[in-house]
């Protein structure tokens, strides 16, 4: 994939709709999604031993963060709930204070 490719790709995929998810509306309440949207690329272009090469890449990640609720006028931010996020620090915070109570007791 050429350099040119690549930065149109990276462009058509930077976009605001990678952020807030078309809205959807039931019984009168609408659900605007939103997510938390990351990415970065490069790319470059040489010559070595009388051949010319490009190329480049990037990377995009999204990960849900939460919903705008509007309902009779009113609107409100509903957080996502990551669980497995929760549960790893939870993990994390007993294994510290598991490996500090051994410490002290030595």
């Amino acid at each position: 994939m050429g350099l040119e490719k690549v930065v149109g790709v990276l462009r058509d995929n930077l976009t605001v709709r990678r952020v807030y998810g078309e809205p959807v509306e039931k019984d009168g309440v609408v659900i605007v999604p939103a997510a938390n949207v990351v990415g970065g690329g490069g790319g470059g272009h040489g010559t070595e031993q009388g051949k010319e090469g490009e190329g480049g890449g990037f990377v995009l990640a999204a990960r849900p963060v939460g919903a705008y609720v509007l309902k009779g006028g009113d609107v409100r931010w509903v957080p996502a709930v990551d669980v497995t996020f929760l549960g790893a620090v939870f993990a994390v915070m007993v294994a510290t204070i598991h490996r500090a109570r051994r410490r002290r007791s030595r």
